[in-house]
């Protein structure tokens, strides 16, 4: 049995709860009209505020630090906006025979994203790999991530629902990328009091994705989610989920094996590269996409978070006892 310290972060992690609570709101009382407009709003400051900390905490000593080791981050990189990203793409054809097609796009918008810094930061402690590898490697790619999602995804995938012309570029300069060089600007001011209420700011990313998850999900209601998507619908989506996550597991650890890694190093690239941010995703949606259809393209990546959590947790505890013995 693992210990309480020791837990996966599926068991314990609030995000799960403010997801559910966010998607089944607009399921029940969708923003619509003038509501969804003043949402949005809201969803709006709120990421501006979000990104303006992630660039007071992320220090730029470990960025540089992180940046040094190409071995190991220039072959993540490619990993995590090539080959998942490609990887999107072909997902993305599968899903166009079974799914609507903004749903099927969601694929495409999935593998464009960076990885998450949390999940796995702590599926890689708990596997026993390289830790500090895993923090700096997932910072650097959700950093790269601000600014490299959106053209990635235009170029493989941008038109229709997620066309980005000057009106899309512009809110992302001010939304994302503004807040997050100021916070680099005066990070030496008020680091250390970020730092001492780490506890609160998790809570300001958790409502920040919730706000950007509801107001999604509210154009999707409003647009008949119900009935466009049946049960069937809903296995097709959760199946190829499933498989695209599979995939990028294997391909993560088998690229890691491929360049000589260290088995710890290797147990970071396998963490950092699988996973997906739905801290960057659901926001950048938010701006990406028109109420209408944000929240059918972020369905694949919801579920992608929870399944990621969910399936990490016994392949990490695997490879722990695999190390040990």
């Amino acid at each position: 049995m693992l210990k309480p310290a020791s837990r996966p972060p599926f068991l314990t992690d609030p995000m799960i709860a403010v997801l559910a609570l966010s998607a089944g709101l607009a399921l029940v009382l969708p923003a619509t009209g003038g509501a969804r407009a003043a949402a949005a709003m809201v969803s709006s400051a709120g990421i501006f505020l979000l990104f303006l900390v992630n660039g007071m905490r992320i220090r730029r000593s470990e960025i540089a630090r992180g940046l040094a080791n190409w071995r190991y981050f220039g072959p993540l990189l490619l990993f995590v906006f090539g080959a998942m990203a490609i990887g999107g793409l072909g997902f993305a054809h599968l899903a166009q025979n079974v799914l609507p097609p903004v749903v099927a796009l969601g694929f495409v918008y999935l593998g464009c994203l960076p990885s998450t810094v949390q999940s796995s930061t702590s599926y890689t402690s708990l596997a026993e790999g390289n830790v500090g590898l895993a923090v700096i490697g997932a910072a650097l790619i959700n950093i790269i991530g601000v600014f490299v999602s959106a053209p990635l995804f235009a170029l493989l995938g941008g038109g229709g629902a997620g066309e980005i012309g000057s009106e899309a570029v512009v809110r992302i300069a001010v939304i994302l990328v503004l807040p997050f060089v100021i916070g680099q600007i005066v990070q030496g001011r008020v680091i250390e009091q970020i730092a001492a209420h780490r506890a609160r700011i998790a809570w300001l990313d958790r409502a920040v994705i919730g706000i950007a998850v509801y107001v999604a999900f509210s154009g999707a209601v409003e647009q008949g989610l119900g009935t466009m998507f049946a049960l069937g619908d809903w296995a097709a989506l959760i199946v190829l989920v499933l498989a695209m996550l599979g995939l990028a597991l294997a391909g993560a650890w088998v690229s890691a094996g491929l360049l000589g890694l260290p088995r710890a190093d290797r147990i970071a690239f396998l963490f950092v590269g699988s996973q997906k941010s739905v801290v960057i995703g659901a926001p950048l949606a938010a701006i990406l996409f028109p109420p209408a259809s944000a929240g059918f393209v972020i369905a694949p990546l919801l579920l992608y978070h929870l399944a990621q959590l969910v399936l990490a947790a016994p392949l990490a505890v695997r490879l722990a006892k695999t190390a040990q013995a």
